[in-house]
C-alpha cells in the first residue's frame, strides 16, 4: 500500500482502426503472484487499482466471441492450468466489483512460461496477420495470450 502503480497503455492499429488497452501495471516485488496475490479459481481484475480497459474502434472476434466496438473491462479467471479472458461491459468505477451478468463472454487463453521472470505486469498487442493480432499478458513466470481479428462482415463499408 502507498506505492505508486504506473498507468500504462498498449495499442495496435488494424485497417485504420485502433484497439487499445489502458491498465495499472503492478509489480511483483518478490511476491508470488499467481496462486498467491492473485488466487487460483477466482476472477482477477487485470491491472488492480483502476483495472484494464479495452477500447476498440471496430467489432472484434475472439475465438468466435463477437465484441462490438466500444469500451470494456478485462478480467481473467485464473486457474493453475488454463485461464479464461473475461470481456465485460462494466467500465469506470462500477468495474471495481465484478458482475458476471455484464459479461460479453469468456474465451480461453493460451498459456506459456516466460523465458525470464517478468517483474511488472505487461499487456501487449502483436499483429499476426493483415486483420488479426493477439493480446498477451506477461507477469511473474507466466505468459497468457488470446488471438483476435477484426469482424470482417461488420467492418465492411459498402
Amino acid at each position: 500500500a502507498g506505492s505508486a502503480i504506473a498507468r500504462e497503455q498498449s495499442f495496435i492499429t488494424i485497417q485504420g482502426k485502433t484497439i487499445s488497452i489502458k491498465y495499472s501495471a503492478s509489480s511483483a516485488k518478490g511476491r508470488k503472484i499467481f496462486g498467491g496475490v492473485v488466487p487460483y479459481n477466482q476472477v482477477w481484475r487485470i491491472g488492480e487499482a483502476s483495472g484494464a480497459t479495452l477500447h476498440t474502434d471496430s467489432d472484434l472476434v475472439f475465438y468466435g466471441l463477437t465484441v462490438p466496438k466500444g469500451d470494456y473491462s478485462l478480467y481473467i479467471l485464473v486457474d493453475p492450468a488454463k485461464w479464461q479472458l473475461i470481456i465485460n461491459k462494466q467500465t469506470g468505477a462500477k468495474a471495481a466489483a465484478y458482475n458476471a451478468k455484464m459479461d460479453v463472454g469468456r474465451v480461453p487463453m493460451t498459456m506459456g512460461q516466460a523465458p525470464a521472470p517478468v517483474e511488472t505486469c505487461k499487456l501487449t498487442f502483436t499483429k499476426t496477420a493483415a486483420l488479426a493480432a493477439k493480446l498477451e499478458l506477461s507477469w511473474e513466470n507466466t505468459i497468457a495470450s488470446v488471438p483476435f481479428h477484426i469482424d470482417y462482415a461488420a467492418d465492411r463499408e459498402w
